[in-house]
């Protein structure tokens, strides 16, 4: 299975394509879409086309999204959903199902702690996929939902679930 993993926001978005197969994850691609457009309507724009490409070139199985989580400024808030919005619009068109992950389930599953920093994400993220380079923070966030959802799937899998389910997850 090959996963999507977004890590929204309106300035930058991380995105990562991770491999479920051979018996270990691999990364496929990472990195950010970093629209350059300064009204909030065309930086959306420009992120629901980089989703697209992302989609297009890599070609993933499925979209994992981090879930909206309560920020301190209501406008930053906004704008995060916003931008989620538009990643869940181009996996909907692409006909990705789509699973959402809480920052901290996210955390939790790479690091050991809900309240890992981004320098702990980061670095679990180029231990467990075997990265030698150095990994923005947004796209060592993607990682991390990515292999977050590739763990998920395969606790619900050795449980003896079906996996196939298309409804998002919190």
């Amino acid at each position: 299975m090959r996963i999507l993993g977004i890590d929204p926001g309106s300035r930058i978005t991380g995105f990562a394509v991770v491999d479920t197969g051979e018996r270990r994850l691999r990364a496929c691609g990472y990195g950010v879409i970093r629209p350059a457009a300064e009204s909030i309507g065309a930086r959306l724009g420009e992120i629901f086309t980089g989703v697209m490409q992302v989609i297009a070139e890599l070609k993933p199985d499925v979209l994992a999204i981090e879930s909206v989580f309560m920020a301190r400024n209501a406008q930053s808030a906004l704008k995060l959903g916003q931008a989620r919005g538009v990643a869940i619009c181009a996996a909907a068109q692409a006909g990705l199902p789509v699973f959402e992950y809480a920052p901290r389930a996210v955390k939790l599953a790479v690091v050991g702690s809900g309240r890992a920093d981004k320098i702990q994400v980061q670095h679990m993220m180029r231990q467990i996929l075997k990265i030698d380079a150095a990994l923005a923070a947004d796209a060592a966030d993607a990682l991390a939902i990515a292999v977050c959802h590739a763990h998920t799937e395969q606790s619900l899998a050795y449980a003896g679930r079906h996996s196939g389910a298309t409804e998002a997850r919190t």
